[in-house]
């Protein structure tokens, strides 16, 4: 119930800069301490993403996430830094938000996508000339631009955009002064945490003329087109799309190619029954050989395992002809792929065990070789002019851009350096230990920032998202202010998890809370066998799949003192119909009035609520379709009807990612809180603050 790398029920972490990125170790995490980490680095945090090598290699432009405590609102900015890395400019300063930065193939312009000055207040894309002056918008799309590409002679740009709502009626462009009239609903699946109901209204691929300004419509009728890619000679585009009847009901994306021309019919070229590139994997979509003469592209597993399948990376032949495996026995996630320069070999992201790294393999299939190395997560990744750039992060520092040089990574971006620079963070240690049925179980455990051996501390069991996501070796705000509060944190990549092949992740299939729960209730059991971990000060929380997998520990086990459920659920029957996943439900639960048991399996924190005596608190966002309010409301009134220890914490307007920085700062302080109240002494407690 997010995005990124992760799949499945809950793929967020709960803050929109925690992520799940792996890291690089900063010399700023380790010079000497100044101060604990407080609730107000919240607003100090830096955000980077997006890293975008310029054509010629000679600058690497990439985007800043800003939390502004004024406006209450995350601010993107978009900066650039040359390759030495001497120098740093910041590109845009204005109210709005700048993302998606894109150089033109010539290294005239730098493109980005941004809601600046639109009546409709949706993205239109701008240009930033190189040689200077001010940004200026070129497209005029009512319906806003999700994505876009250059086309090879820097001439056009490929272009995703929505059409407009055609059942709301405007004055002119007040939006004040829109009338909405009541939302019909004909779709199979008919809900998307934060699109709303999803209707008639579809994401169609366009060519903007630059010199005109005029955008042709190249794919009108009933499907979405997503993630446009130019051929080498410039006359096709390639798209990923599900052109069939129903297509709610199908997770089956192929790719297509189509001239660059109006009135041109799309050619499909894939036709795996699975998805082939699907947005969740793909990056920025199809990659084109150098040579033009194929695609490459991520082929997903079974179609019957949804989003617990393993990924492949595939190519297929521009011209038509069947698909090929490259990475046919290689049991791990790939994503992103892009063709080296001279077509010899294809780069992509390789997800292994609590790690992502870039890899490559050539392009003929064969032995896959690390780029990368090092605990690290590497989340993205930007190719041009015979260099290299990663985004990374470790434990000890935040995602920054890197060059990469020989597989070393030299530091490019140093947004977070200066707050950083002040701040004790407590080491974080990888662990592995044994599920009660042998099964090798891997995770994190982080000790307070002034942890004394033999003195067992109050320990928090984290939950991650997904089902199929993990803990990586990542800068996790939370788990620093954790430690810093006095708490140990330990973490498990349980069953479910991703990282570790298919067959792990499948182990839950409708199955959730047991083996799962096995893990994790494990992973304190080490904790407390350490001498880390005080086994009568424990508590338990996370959020999505953290959050049902929570419901579920609390109402199995009864040694937790403190429990935060955010955005979970303990009624699976309650989710049908009322979330985005009726797909999979019916997928891996099979309907209800079809396979009732299996329903009622997964619903066991509901079924079962007396045997739970945990104090727990319930966070969501009032307008989450990803896991509704109605799922912790029903938790929270089962708990209040029992006479538990419960409360209740509701974020007005917010969707399944928790994205206003007060908010984000108001959950974490209830986190401290909560497991204060509950785990610490009053004395204890107030030492700490």
């Amino acid at each position: 119930m997010s995005k990124g790398i992760a799949r499945g029920r809950s793929r967020t972490s709960g803050l929109t800069f925690i992520g799940i990125l792996l890291g690089f170790t900063s010399g700023a995490a380790q010079t000497p301490a100044l101060r604990k980490l407080t609730l107000d680095d919240v607003y100090r945090f830096r955000e980077v993403s997006a890293p975008e090598l310029s054509p010629d290699g000679g600058w690497v432009a990439y985007t800043v996430g800003t939390a502004d405590s004024i406006k209450d609102r995350t601010t993107r900015d978009l900066f650039m830094t040359s390759w030495d890395g001497r120098q740093t400019l910041r590109l845009t300063t204005s109210p709005s938000s700048e993302g998606t930065p894109r150089w033109s193939p010539d290294g005239r312009y730098l493109a980005f996508l941004s809601d600046r000055e639109d009546p409709h207040e949706v993205q239109q894309v701008w240009l930033l000339n190189r040689q200077g002056g001010e940004a200026e918008r070129v497209s005029n799309l009512p319906g806003g631009v999700s994505q876009y590409a250059w086309s090879p002679d820097s001439k056009r740009l490929a272009l995703i955009a929505s059409d407009p709502d055609p059942d709301t009626v405007a004055t002119g462009t007040d939006t004040s002064a829109r009338r909405t009239p009541p939302i019909v609903i004909n779709r199979f699946q008919f809900k998307e945490d934060e699109t709303g109901y999803l209707g008639k209204q579809r994401d169609h691929l366009y060519v903007l003329d630059l010199a005109s300004r005029r955008a042709t419509l190249l794919t009108p009728g009933n499907y979405n087109e997503l993630a446009p890619s130019w051929s080498p000679d410039g006359k096709r585009i390639a798209f990923t799309s599900k052109r069939q009847a129903d297509f709610d009901r199908t997770n089956n994306w192929d790719i297509y190619v189509v001239d660059a021309s109006p009135g041109a019919t799309p050619t499909q070229l894939t036709t795996f029954p699975g998805p082939d590139m699907d947005p969740e994997w793909g990056g920025r979509g199809p990659a084109w050989s150098p040579d033009g003469k194929s695609l490459a592209y991520v082929q997903g597993g079974s179609p019957k395992l949804i989003y617990y399948a393993g990924q492949k990376l595939a190519v297929v032949p521009s011209a038509g002809g069947p698909a090929k495996l490259l990475t046919p026995t290689l049991d791990r996630n790939v994503l992103s792929p892009r063709w080296s320069a001279d077509g010899s070999r294809i780069l992509f992201l390789l997800e292994d065990d609590r790690v992502t790294q870039l890899a490559s393999v050539p392009a003929q299939g064969g032995t896959v070789q690390l780029l990368t190395r090092g605990r690290r997560l590497v989340s993205d990744y930007s190719a041009a002019g015979g260099r290299v750039t990663v985004l990374a992060s470790t434990p000890g520092a935040p995602a920054e851009v890197f060059a990469l040089e020989n597989s070393e990574l030299r530091p490019l971006s140093r947004q977070n350096d200066g707050w950083l620079r002040g701040v004790q963070l407590a080491p974080v240690e990888e662990i592995s230990f044994r599920s009660p049925d042998g099964t090798a179980i891997n995770g994190f455990l982080v000790r307070p920032v002034e942890f004394q051996q033999g003195k067992p501390v109050p320990t928090i069991l984290r939950i991650h998202g997904g089902p199929v996501y993990q803990f990586s070796n990542e800068f996790a705000f939370e788990w620093q202010l954790f430690a810093a509060e006095g708490f140990a944190v330990v973490a498990a990549n349980p069953r479910g998890s991703s990282g570790r092949g298919e067959k792990f992740s499948t182990a839950i299939w409708a199955d959730w809370g047991n083996k799962d729960g096995q893990d994790v209730l494990a992973a304190v059991d080490y904790a407390v066998a350490q001498g880390v971990a005080d086994s009568t000060r424990l508590g338990v929380g996370g959020w999505s799949y953290g959050g049902i997998l929570t419901d579920q520990v609390i109402a199995r086990d009864q040694r937790f003192k403190a429990a935060i459920s955010g955005a979970g659920q303990g009624n699976a029957l309650a989710g049908y119909g009322t979330d985005q996943y009726v797909r999979e439900y019916e997928a891996e639960l099979g309907t209800p009035w079809g396979n009732t048991e299996a329903w009622l399996r997964v619903s066991y924190p509901f079924l079962h609520a007396d045997r739970i005596v945990t104090p727990t608190l319930f966070m969501c966002g009032d307008q989450d379709f990803n896991v509704p309010l109605l799922n912790s409301e029903q938790m929270y009134q089962a708990l209040k009807s029992l006479g538990r220890d419960a409360q209740l914490v509701i974020y007005p307007g917010e969707y399944h990612e928790i994205k206003k920085p007060s908010y984000e700062r108001d959950r974490l302080k209830r986190y401290v809180e909560w497991y204060g109240h509950h785990l610490k002494g009053q004395a204890e407690q107030a030492a700490t603050h």
